[in-house]
């Protein structure tokens, strides 16, 4: 049965699950925080920036009317930055369906609280606490929006929760699984975009595929001990949400974080990446936070510990290699 959606933010993953969605035959309210781009993506009929050549279906509707949109959705999809996830849920917390299924694509951990993006929502929104879930996995937006097959992660601690995700969004080019390890999906979902920041840069420093393999896989180490800490199912660690996810954007061309990682490998600073993109790149924020979790919980995490100093102690790449490959030497399971 089809359910009003309403889905926060116009950028390309927003966009894509818009589109997906009103593919299905769910009437969906697409809203971005600008009138004037609401306009043009509906005068033209498509996302021209993200998405040229996929026209909207007709049940698609780019508005920039908050109020009203929140209001009649059914489920709300929060595809917004992380670091806008508090604000926007506070914009929304008057406005919401009583029943509303809230969604989460966010991924990151908040800096100061160190709360996921799914807490920061049960947080901000404790009337809809048993209604938050979070949709996750390898999943790059232009494919998405371009109908090629996909398959995601819908968790919600309360399966019956995950299982309402997981039919508003299955369908013939997009699987969906489900699960209540909340805190796994998400953590593997945020670390990721460390990890893939360190393969771009080991694949601008000109480093092969030896070296790509090594992060991959002692990052999937790195997110396994914070994740198993937290309360994570180590299972959960080797599905779509982690492995799946960390593999797609360590490897992609479509990533963003990975195209941060290797022009940071090439020599440009980083300051100069982030004024000539137009959406976000989560790593560089995550870096920041998952450091400070980390060191919060006593988790040793050398990866992302080199990419903070390559990110914010202006430390050169090449250096933070040899000093990864110059640690202690140590069983692989330890």
């Amino acid at each position: 049965m089809a359910s009003a959606v309403t889905v926060l933010g116009a950028g390309s993953w927003g966009t894509a699950l818009a589109i997906h969605l009103a593919r299905l035959g769910h009437p969906v309210d697409l809203w971005g925080r600008s009138a004037a781009l609401a306009g043009r993506l509906r005068e033209a009929g498509e996302h021209p920036d993200s998405h040229p050549g996929v026209s909207f279906p007709k049940s698609l509707n780019p508005t920039s009317d908050l109020a009203e949109a929140v209001a009649r959705a059914e489920a709300l999809i929060m595809s917004c930055p992380s670091h806008a996830m508090h604000g926007l849920a506070e914009q929304v917390r008057p406005l919401l369906n009583e029943h509303a299924l809230i969604v989460s694509t966010a991924k990151g951990i908040e800096q100061d609280t160190h709360r996921t993006m799914s807490a920061v929502l049960e947080t901000v929104l404790p009337d809809h606490r048993s209604r938050v879930s979070v949709l996750s996995g390898p999943s790059f937006a232009r494919e998405v929006a371009r109908g090629m097959p996909t398959a995601v992660t819908a968790a919600a601690s309360d399966l019956s929760v995950a299982e309402e995700l997981q039919h508003l969004f299955n369908g013939p080019t997009l699987r969906v699984y489900t699960s209540t390890d909340v805190v796994g999906v998400e953590i593997g979902g945020a670390v990721k975009n460390v990890i893939a920041l360190a393969a771009g840069v080991s694949d601008g420093l000109g480093f092969g595929h030896n070296t790509r393999a090594a992060l991959i896989t002692r990052g999937l180490a790195e997110i396994s001990r914070l994740a198993i800490e937290l309360g994570a199912n180590p299972r959960t660690l080797y599905g779509l949400s982690c492995l799946g996810d960390l593999v797609l954007t360590c490897t992609g061309d479509l990533s963003r974080n990975r195209s941060v990682g290797l022009r940071l490998g090439r020599g440009e600073k980083l300051q100069d990446i982030i004024a000539s993109m137009s959406e976000v790149a989560e790593g560089v924020r995550n870096t920041l936070s998952v450091r400070s979790l980390s060191r919060s919980v006593g988790v040793e995490m050398p990866i992302t510990e080199q990419m903070y100093d390559v990110l914010y102690e202006d430390k050169e790449p090449a250096k933070a290699v040899v000093d990864l490959m110059a640690r202690r030497l140590r069983p692989e399971l330890e």
